[in-house]
């Protein structure tokens, strides 16, 4: 049987007992009140009549009109209570006598006869006295019997729960504690054995199969999974790079120590915490959960730590998973990885001043170089041959490569350096093209090539640095002359869209590869099989210039088809 059916018959049946008890024994008080209540007022008055009507008999002689009226007094109250069988007759006769008395002179046998009547009277209310106190007296007997009667049975049950249900309680608790300390000692063979058909056999079974399951997992891949997990997170944890992970709504799973010391927070204070809200009061954080896309340049943060500044690359990582029975990839998360690049950003630094001091230098000689070879060619300084000249040539071509060069590389440095200085002001489109194409026109002609300007009538005014623009435009056509076939064509397109005015400079020549398309604006970068002359930098100062002036640069192109470079300027 369950406890708790135990324990409803148990209690519930005492609670009935002592309902019964409690009724009955009221139910016996009101009866013995009753009894009580009917002798004094049908009985003990009647009495207490007749004796003051046999006083008023006594003293008849001696004053007639007053005992007469005492008299008459209690034989009406006599009247008014005859409750016992045969007491109305005495009292009926005794009315009629007292009449006969009253309207005749005193006679000694009337006065006799109303004496006998006042006794029949008292002799059968004091039977009925009699009678009613041995049904009271038997009302009390039976009264106890059934209290007794009740009261042991709740003894009994009372008994028998205070002996019996501490122990059923008690015992099976006690063996479960001591299993539950098994279980936490990692002895998952443990098992409890008291499996009555009540609540504590359900609990014993649900917790055997509960210490079976823990066994089988301790013995499973589950464990072993859990234990390279750990395995994992303590490995992250030491860990040189700071790293985050968080879940698919940015609340954060884990975090390692290199991380929390550039956050400058605790581990309480991060873990199962949303980022979002983290980041209202941290802005290193609001700057890590920034999501640049792929066509963002991702720049280096600079933060605070170990005393000194420090460059991290941020890097993304999704984490992906396939649901077992779905063809569908779903991320469930991500990890934020921040490398330690100062010690590549300081060696940046030198290199960009390295290339910074020998570019400046190297300006010098070749600037003396050619001087030279003007007064080489001056006929004032004497005649030279045609070996000579040739000779010169190649060295004014050469010079002229490397003063090209130094150029690219000074700029390239000022721009990593961020000390080149732009001077932005409202600017002519026209006037821009127009710089550029005079620029590259003695080229032109040496390749026969021909530029077409398709140039957008009543275009507005751009906010741009005239002289950068036009270098870029100029680096633009001088790569399309050079890639592009003799006798063949530019076209240079000028046109608005929507808030920025599009230069474009197409060229008919073999085209870019695909895969080097995003890659030709990266510094030093050259596409395999082209002409290895330049630096590779044109293009990334290109990039760096319009960018500086909030533009975009931007390259379509098909193999054998030629390619459309182009940049977009913010108009007035």
């Amino acid at each position: 049987m369950r406890i708790k059916t135990k324990l409803n018959l148990g209690v519930g049946l005492l609670f009935l007992l002592i309902i019964i008890l409690s009724l009955l024994s009221a139910f016996y008080i009101h009866s013995i009140k009753k009894d009580t209540q009917n002798i004094l007022k049908a009985n003990y008055e009647t009495l207490e009549y007749s004796r003051n009507m046999l006083l008023a008999l006594d003293a008849i002689n001696k004053d007639k009109p007053q005992a007469v009226a005492m008299f008459e007094v209690n034989l009406n109250k006599q009247l008014r209570n005859i409750t016992e069988f045969g007491e109305d007759n005495a009292t009926y006769e005794l009315r009629d006598n007292f009449r006969f008395l009253k309207a005749n002179s005193l006679s000694d046998s009337i006065v006799s006869q109303m004496h006998q009547n006042i006794f029949e009277i008292m002799k059968l209310n004091m039977d009925a006295i009699k009678q009613k106190s041995d049904v009271a007296k038997k009302t009390a007997e039976t009264a106890n019997f059934w209290v007794i009667l009740i009261g042991v049975f709740c003894f009994l049950i009372a008994f028998n729960l205070l002996v019996s249900l501490p122990n059923n309680i008690a015992n099976p608790i006690k063996e479960l504690t001591s299993s539950i300390q098994e279980i936490a000692n990692k002895n998952y063979s443990e098992r409890v054995h008291f499996l009555d058909h009540n609540e504590f056999g359900d609990l014993a079974r649900s917790f055997n199969t509960m210490a079976q399951k823990l066994e089988e997992y301790h013995s499973s891949n589950l464990y072993k999974l859990s234990f390279e997990k750990k395995r994992l997170e303590t490995l992250i944890n030491n860990m040189h790079d700071p790293i985050i992970g968080l879940d698919n709504q940015d609340m954060i799973l884990f975090v390692n120590d290199e991380a929390l010391k550039i956050i400058g927070l605790k581990q309480e204070e991060v873990i199962g915490k949303s980022a979002v809200h983290l980041a209202l009061e941290n802005d290193l954080i609001r700057t890590l959960l920034v999501n640049t896309t792929s066509f963002q340049k991702a720049l280096p943060i600079k933060i605070f730590a170990d005393g000194r500044e420090s460059y991290f690359e941020k890097e993304r990582v999704n984490i992906t998973i396939t649901p077992t029975g779905e063809d569908k990839t779903i991320t469930i998360g991500h990890v934020i990885i921040l490398r330690n690049i100062t010690i590549f950003k300081e060696l940046d630094f030198a290199k960009t001043n390295f290339i910074a001091t020998v570019s400046h230098e190297l300006k010098t000689p070749i600037s003396a170089i050619k001087l030279s070879l003007q007064l080489l060619e001056n006929k004032e300084t004497g005649t030279i041959n045609e070996e000579q000249k040739q000779l010169i040539e190649s060295i004014k071509e050469d010079s002229q490569r490397l003063l090209k060069i130094t150029g690219e590389l000074l700029d390239i440095s000022q721009l990593e350096t961020g000390n080149i200085h732009l001077s932005i002001e409202k600017s002519n489109p026209y006037q821009i093209v127009e710089y550029a194409v005079d620029a590259v026109k003695v080229q032109t002609e040496q390749k026969l090539i021909s530029i077409h300007i398709d140039a957008e009538a009543n275009l507005p005014m751009v906010k741009a640095d005239a002289e950068k623009t036009g270098w870029v435009l100029i680096n633009f056509l001088t790569n399309a002359i050079t890639y592009s076939p003799i006798q063949s064509k530019i076209i240079v397109k000028l046109k608005a869209d929507n808030e920025q005015v599009i230069f474009q400079v197409q060229d008919y020549g073999k085209g870019i590869d695909k895969r080097y398309q995003s890659k030709v604006f990266d510094k030093y970068f050259q596409i395999p099989g082209s002409n290895k002359s330049g630096t590779g930098l044109g293009l990334a100062i290109s990039k760096e210039f319009i960018e500086a002036q909030n533009g975009t640069i931007a390259v379509t192109s098909e193999l054998g088809l030629g390619s459309t470079f182009s940049i977009g300027l913010n108009s007035v």
